[in-house]
């Protein structure tokens, strides 16, 4: 599982405009009551989910098994530490003098063991969490076309396949299922929609691409489809962001609360 630079720099405008305001404010606020905090981004790419905070006196320790992309990371966030590490490897998260475990677009790409695992590991470590731009299976294209459901099942299909983390991806289905891993563990916990709202442009065009090829993939005749998708005008790619803190930060420490988009 690994991603190409220039598809992260080409989806940074769209992520930035997307992530939940609420929710990133308040894991803001969370990370910033101790001083000199400490984030650890799972994940972290070229450290877009650092820019994403822009939050003076606060440490940063980015993850990621690609070294190419922790290259670009830390020209961008020169104090950043950058940990180059296998993702599945949990048991073995750098987790000392961490307050926050960031990842944004990652949790889609895991298993049900994997999101299950992490639950566990943030309640032993007494950590919160931040989880942005987590696809959650809507697409919507306007205008409509008789094969968007087709494809958007086969597309949602292939996001269940093996990414690398623990076993079969549950795509959609990722959220929700830490989200309840994360409250049976006491955590409060809270989630918000944070879509792609899209326009005619290069992401689209690569997005479409993207789409079109996945859903083939799976048997799904896509060409069709994709000649006239040319004409797409808008697309809303449903995503949810979630933020979690553990029981000890909570004053109601017996009681949790899963708000939804």
């Amino acid at each position: 599982m690994s991603f190409d630079a220039g598809w992260l720099d080409l989806r940074a405008p769209a992520d930035a405009a997307a992530r939940a305001p609420d929710l990133l404010a308040r894991a803001r606020t969370y990370l910033t009551a101790t001083p000199g905090a400490l984030a650890l981004d799972l994940g972290a790419g070229t450290g877009a989910t650092a820019r994403a905070f822009a939050t003076p006196g606060v440490r940063w320790r980015l993850l990621d098994a690609d070294p190419d992309l922790l290259a670009h990371a830390a020209q961008r966030t020169p104090a950043a530490e950058t940990v180059v590490m296998d993702l599945s490897r949990l048991d073995a998260l750098p987790l000392a003098g961490v307050r926050l475990v960031t990842a944004s677009a990652l949790l889609d790409l895991a298993s049900a063991q994997w999101l299950d695992t992490l639950a566990r590991r943030l309640a032993q470590a007494n950590l919160a969490v931040y989880a942005a731009l987590t696809y959650d299976g809507s697409l919507e294209w306007t205008p409509a076309h008789p094969d968007d459901a087709a494809v958007a099942a086969g597309f949602n299909r292939h996001q269940r396949g093996e990414k690398g983390l623990g076993g079969p991806a549950l795509g959609p289905d990722a959220a929700p299922c830490l989200a309840a891993a994360l409250t049976r563990l006491g955590f409060r916990v809270s989630v918000a929609a944070s879509p792609w709202r899209l326009h005619p442009g290069a992401l689209l065009d690569a997005l479409t691409d993207g789409i079109a090829a996945a859903a083939a993939e799976t048997g799904v005749e896509t060409r069709a489809w994709r000649q006239a998708r040319a004409a797409t005008v808008f697309a809303s790619v449903g995503q949810v962001d979630l933020f979690a803190t553990p029981p000890a930060a909570s004053a109601q420490s017996k009681t949790t609360s899963v708000s939804s988009p």
